[in-house]
Order: structure tokens, then C-alpha cells, then sequence
């Protein structure tokens, strides 16, 4: 795992590495795979990207908005990548970021192809580590929709704690009768609000294995 020098405000250009990912900043030759990612089914019904997500929008995301989030230290968005084959497998992101009370959100984003193997997981957990062991976190706060059960199974293998439920707080998206060549439509959602502090991943590491994973 190693940072770069940590700057008066914002957060260092990083790059995370585990036993089987890289975690890094995104360049302009990941906007295709992020593009098709991020416009996969899963994607859209929990998160609030655009749909359809175009090239155009990949790369503003990537070469302008993202870097404009780390340097203000509001944020950060870092692309999983596998160690091998240098795939683009998902995006861990971190937002709301507070640096007087040094806590961040965290959010994470699997390609279709990748699930299953714990790598969101992975990912998340050597953030975390990031955060709490290099820039001195206190608290990650996770929010998962309701009935995105996948996700909250992240959020538990990685020691998280439930905290509650933000009532009507989120607007998924769902296929329009069901009909998976039709649109979309709203569908109003509870939000679990999750929090790890540094003393939850006591033992965590030890025991994380694959299991399955969200988008």
C-alpha cells in the first residue's frame, strides 16, 4: 500500500494495492470500460447515474469532476483494477468527506463480469484501512438501499455496524412492468445508514474470503 505526500488540503494521488487488486486513479483509457460498466442494470436501479451513462459523461466524470473532488478534499474516486490482467472490475468512491471530524462515505461499484469474487469487498476494506491507518479517519459511514441486500453484505464482511434507517430517503429505479426493454420508473426507498470505526477491522482482514458481491 502506498500514498503519495499528502498536500496542505485534499487528498494524496494514491495507489492501493491487495493480494489480487489494484486500486488507482482513473485515466482517460478506462472511460470505455467505466462507460459500459456503469451502465449495466444493477447500476442503474441503485445508484443515481444517469442513464443511458455515455462515453461523454465517463469522461467528464473522469478527467474533470473526479479530480476536482480530490483536490478540494470533498471526495475521491479510485478505479479497481485486477493485478493480473489490469481489468477494470469496479470503483470504489468516497464523498461528504469532513476533515474536522475526519470522516467520509463510502460506495463501491462492481462491472457485471467481476461479481462474485469479493472484490468489492476487498476493496473496500483496504480503503478503509487506507483511511484509518495513513490519513488518520475516525469514521466510514456506508448507506445502502433497503432491499439492495447484496450491499448490505458487503457493508457486514467488512465490520460495519448498522445505525439505522433514513425513511424515504432514496429513489431507486426499476424496469417499467418488468419489462426489461421498457423504462424506467422511480420507486421511492429506505436507506440503512452503516458506520466502521478503526476498531471494527480488528480481526476482519483475517477472516474476509470470497463471497458474493453487488454491483
Amino acid at each position: 500500500m502506498t500514498t503519495a505526500p499528502t498536500g496542505s488540503s485534499g487528498f494524496p494521488d494514491i495507489s492501493i494495492s491487495t493480494e489480487r487488486l489494484v486500486l488507482r486513479p482513473f485515466d482517460e483509457a478506462d472511460v470505455p470500460a467505466y462507460a459500459e460498466m456503469m451502465n449495466d442494470e444493477l447500476v442503474t436501479a441503485w445508484t443515481a447515474v444517469p442513464q443511458p451513462y455515455t462515453q461523454a459523461d465517463a469522461r467528464a466524470w473522469i478527467t474533470d469532476r473526479a479530480p476536482a473532488e480530490r483536490a478540494a478534499g470533498r471526495g475521491l474516486a479510485l478505479a479497481v483494477t485486477e493485478f493480473l490482467t489490469q481489468r477494470l472490475v469496479g470503483t470504489v468512491q468516497l464523498r461528504r468527506t469532513d476533515w474536522r471530524v475526519r470522516s467520509t462515505e463510502l460506495s463501491y461499484v462492481t462491472a457485471p463480469w467481476a461479481r462474485g469474487e469479493g472484490y468489492a469487498s476487498e476493496a473496500a476494506l483496504a480503503t478503509a484501512q487506507w483511511l484509518f491507518h495513513d490519513q488518520k479517519f475516525e469514521r466510514i459511514e456506508l448507506r445502502t438501499a433497503a432491499d439492495n441486500t447484496a450491499a448490505q453484505q458487503v457493508a457486514q464482511k467488512i465490520g460495519c455496524v448498522s445505525e439505522g434507517v433514513l425513511r424515504g430517503a432514496w429513489i431507486a429505479r426499476m424496469r417499467n412492468g418488468g419489462d426489461p426493454l421498457g423504462g424506467w420508473i422511480d420507486l421511492r426507498t429506505d436507506l440503512i445508514v452503516w458506520s466502521l470505526l478503526p476498531e471494527d477491522l480488528e480481526g476482519v482482514a483475517e477472516h474476509l474470503t470470497a463471497f458474493s458481491d453487488w454491483s
